[in-house]
């Protein structure tokens, strides 16, 4: 299900949320399926508790989730979570374009970029 890399630079809770995101995001764990356990999770990927119970409490502030006390947490709806969440990835990319044409990259080369056509 999920996997850590422990020589990746991201901390392993984004890596469990980032993870997860895209579980959700393809379908692969549908509207109202239910999460593993904190504990559960923790014991199998033998990490803290505290750090899948992070990485849920930001996939449920993110949308992806909602926790039912006594019951667990279980995947929302896709549709408004997807949304949230290119809005805020479109604004990173408003954001880095931006930076990226103060340090001189014409939209041409931008856009070269964005079809994979670049040759850096």
């Amino acid at each position: 299900m999920i996997q850590i890399n422990f020589r990746d630079a991201r901390p392993i809770y984004e890596q469990v949320r980032d993870g997860f995101r895209q579980l959700i995001l393809t379908d692969a764990l549908p509207a109202d399926s239910k999460m593993p356990s904190v504990r559960e999770l923790a014991s199998q990927l033998t990490i803290n508790p505290n750090t899948i119970q992070r990485a849920y409490r930001e996939l449920e502030t993110e949308g992806y989730i909602v926790s039912v006390p006594g019951r667990g947490s279980f995947v929302r709806e896709r549709g408004d979570a997807a949304a949230a969440r290119k809005k805020e990835l479109l604004e990173k990319f408003d954001a880095l374009t931006a930076e990226l044409r103060l340090l001189g990259l014409t939209d041409e080369e931008l856009k070269e970029h964005i079809r994979g056509e670049s040759h850096d």
